[in-house]
């Protein structure tokens, strides 16, 4: 079994999964910025790739090979359509998992036009043979395709038009160093602040003709974890609770609400992650526990818990690993209602439950 498929799909069936399901799909398609200045936050990195694309189109020239990396939903997939308009050029988009051989990658290569944009997403699951054609395709524009088998096996070179590649993955330590250093400009998405959320929010309802206040729109970025697309979904399951049970304007206490129903809290925990929680605490006096052990009490998947509601968990300050086992922060105790037991209260006890 593909633990990574797995993950996936229990991502996508989340409200704050920051996966994208068909419905995002095609929303985002309607939401997405079509130009640089349209893309909402990632200052840094939009103002270097203005530099790079700039340059580019004044020497007349492709522009550099590009890698993005960062977590899903912070926007990659809309910065290569934006390089692509940014340069006037056509972009053909494919994934990783979908080039298993090297003749998956030879037979898009050699289709590309003379300064095409070519979107590799999750380009660290990609086959290694394939990945050892990208090198010479990435440098020199140029493949060699294998005719026959064995001692009668020859190489043909073909030549490719200049094309720029634009690589996304979630897991850039997965990319081997040959391949990282043949990108002209890599950049690492970070997740957006909840001012920049509030924005992204305003853009979209008004692009889906929804009225919403500005304290409504706060109430839906504080529980977003910091991704777009997640706040994109929320606003579309607020809007319709909005419809449906008020006057279609959105205001904190509509959100709160209907966020309420969809048991996404006020700091964007859902039932997964409250499950986790609760488990822990209450199940385990706040740790150190196994995973293995903490999944089997919550009922899920030991990959489930690891990679999915974890991530999340450990960077709000809600639960730490450590070598002892999985551990609940003083916060946890605090965002759940619940007294710690006196060992988790600091003192001596404080260094033995974080394993210090």
């Amino acid at each position: 079994m593909n633990w990574d498929d797995t993950t996936d799909e229990t991502a996508a069936d989340r409200l704050v999964g920051a996966s994208a399901d068909r419905e995002d799909q095609a929303v985002e398609a309607a939401l997405r910025p079509k130009d640089l200045d349209e893309f909402i936050g990632q200052e840094k990195v939009r103002e270097q790739l203005d530099l790079v694309l700039r340059a580019a189109r004044a020497r007349g020239a492709t522009a550099d090979h590009v890698l993005l990396s960062g977590a899903p939903g912070l926007g990659k997939t809309t910065l290569s359509m934006i390089i692509a308009a940014e340069m006037g050029a056509p972009i053909r988009i494919t994934s990783g998992p979908a080039i298993q051989h090297a003749g998956d990658l030879a037979a898009i290569l050699s289709s590309l036009q003379e300064g095409e944009v070519l979107f590799l997403d999750e380009i660290h699951r990609m086959s290694r043979p394939a990945e050892e054609m990208l090198y010479m395709a990435m440098e020199d524009f140029r493949v060699d395709v294998i005719v026959g088998k064995g001692p009668g096996a020859t190489a043909i070179p073909l030549e490719l038009p200049p094309f720029t590649l634009v690589g996304a993955t979630t897991r850039a330590g997965l990319l081997p160093p040959p391949l990282r250093d043949r990108f002209g400009f890599t950049a690492h998405m970070e997740f957006y602040e909840p001012a920049e959320l509030q924005r992204v929010i305003h853009r979209s309802a008004n692009l889906l003709d929804v009225e919403i206040g500005t304290e409504g729109a706060a109430e839906i970025a504080g529980r977003s974890r910091g991704t777009p697309r997640i706040a994109n979904r929320l606003l579309r399951r607020v809007r319709d609770y909005a419809q449906v049970k008020a006057d279609g304007i959105i205001t904190r206490e509509i959100a709160a609400a209907a966020l309420k129903v969809y048991e996404v809290d006020a700091r964007g925990l859902d039932r997964l992650d409250r499950g986790v929680l609760e488990a822990l605490l209450k199940l385990f006096g706040g740790g150190p526990v196994g995973l293995s052990t903490l999944a089997v009490a919550v009922g899920e998947e030991r990959e489930t818990v690891e990679e999915v509601a974890e991530p999340f968990l450990v960077r709000e300050g809600l639960l730490a690993r450590t070598p002892r086992g999985r551990v609940a922060t003083p916060a946890a105790w605090a965002h759940l209602g619940l007294t710690p037991p006196q060992r988790a209260m600091g003192g001596n006890g404080q260094g033995d439950l974080f394993g210090a």
